[in-house]
């Protein structure tokens, strides 16, 4: 079977300047911190065009962080998207404040503005706890319309946290994703648009203030000195090896972003003619592309569809499932006034095969397997679910 992200390739493509960086980090036994996780931190925030870059552990300790910056915790709630990864929720309740659950857009399947005003007013008149901040999700790689959610974090008062983990390389007209919130965060765990050989993250911001709180948070509240510590942090640190390998990555960035638009651009042509829901970037904004996510129609069993790609060695995936309001984790405390469309996207999206190193051939079956799927699903009787009409197409 083909690989969903082909993260070997990658590999393979940058071999020599992975290898001679990592043995570099090696041969100087200095793993934590020093001058590669300086230099990055300034190449990061360069090209998101911030002030400041903070480097971390993961995506997850990011959202944290920021949340403890802002002193965001028990009797706040922070408003999040219903329709993404559960961390984005996690961080929220991680530091005691209460998620309240918003809709999302049917097309983007970003949080919905129209729906964020709704909810804001709902959780004023029926929450007890102050109203603090809204997590915007870049999600599947598309920046969420940060032009219209700071239209209402404005008018009530509210801070802006971007979730960039997935739109690293995105953009809103002239501002890159990692700008776009009054902090922002991403993650370079492997499957991200700028990924790193295990875990890590960083937060961007223009405020000093909170850029220093922030650097302080993630090592233990550190003060003056490495034993005086002023605050309440937390250990989260980018290593130096995972530093060395992303100053590569980034030589490679924007070459990679351009295959993988090409590679969107191909999967549009080609299947705009199927039926199904195809990804939508707005005029003014540019996708990272970090999946290729399409909504079935309704009346395609997805369980199906996803078994005959398998079948024809197309790996695919349903990001997400469940909307989050709905997993087992929450207590009472967790808020949802309805999200009648992340419903709809939970039932109908399936994320075929993506990245800067998707072969032409390994996209053409895709599209070819997706076609014939859809062609067995809706020509045989709903209980059958057989793939046998794609297997005898031919394609293999």
């Amino acid at each position: 079977m083909m690989p969903f992200r082909d993260v070997r390739a990658q590999y393979e493509a940058l071999r020599a300047p992975l290898d001679r960086a990592v043995a570099a980090v090696m041969g100087e036994g200095r793993y934590i911190g020093g001058p590669r996780v300086r230099d990055l931190e300034e190449r990061l925030a360069d090209y998101v065009g911030a002030r400041h870059c903070v480097t971390c552990a993961n995506g997850t300790d990011a959202l944290s962080l920021a949340l403890m910056a802002w002193g965001i915790g028990p009797g706040d709630a922070v408003l999040v998207p219903d329709f993404t990864f559960f961390a984005t929720a996690e961080a929220v309740a991680r530091v005691g404040a209460v998620p309240v659950f918003v809709d999302v857009d049917s097309l983007t399947c970003n949080i919905s503005p129209a729906s964020l005003e709704k909810a804001a007013s709902a959780a004023e008149a029926q929450v007890d706890a102050r109203l603090a901040a809204v997590v915007a999700v870049d999600l599947f790689g598309l920046p969420a319309d940060y032009p219209a959610l700071r239209a209402v974090c404005e008018r009530r008062g509210l801070l802006l946290l971007e979730d960039g983990a997935q739109g690293f390389g995105g953009a809103v007209g002239s501002r890159q994703v990692g700008s776009l919130g009054d902090i922002s965060t991403t993650s370079f765990f492997p499957s991200k648009p700028l990924s790193c050989m295990g875990d890590g993250g960083a937060v961007f911001t223009d405020n000093d203030d909170w850029a220093a709180l922030i650097r302080s948070l993630a090592a233990h509240g550190a003060g003056a000195s490495k034993y005086e510590n002023a605050r309440i942090g937390m250990n989260s640190r980018l290593d130096a090896l995972q530093a060395a390998v992303l100053l590569v990555k980034m030589d490679a960035f924007e070459r990679e972003l351009d295959a993988a638009r090409e590679a969107a651009g191909r999967y549009g042509r080609a299947l705009g003619e199927v039926g199904l829901g195809l990804p939508v970037v707005p005029d003014g904004f540019e996708s990272a592309w970090a999946q290729y996510t399409v909504r079935l129609p309704e009346r395609v069993d997805r369980e199906a569809f996803r078994s005959c790609l398998a079948d024809l060695g197309v790996p695919t995936q349903a990001y997400y499932p469940q909307p989050l309001h709905s997993q087992a984790a929450w207590d009472e405390k967790v808020v949802c006034f309805g999200s009648p469309e992340t419903e709809r996207l939970c039932r109908t999206v399936v994320s075929l095969p993506m990245g800067p190193y998707l072969s032409d051939a390994d996209q053409r079956c895709v599209i070819d397997a997706v076609g014939n799927a859809l062609q067995a699903i809706e020509g045989a009787s709903p209980r059958r679910r057989s793939c046998a009409r794609v297997e005898d197409g031919g394609l293999l």
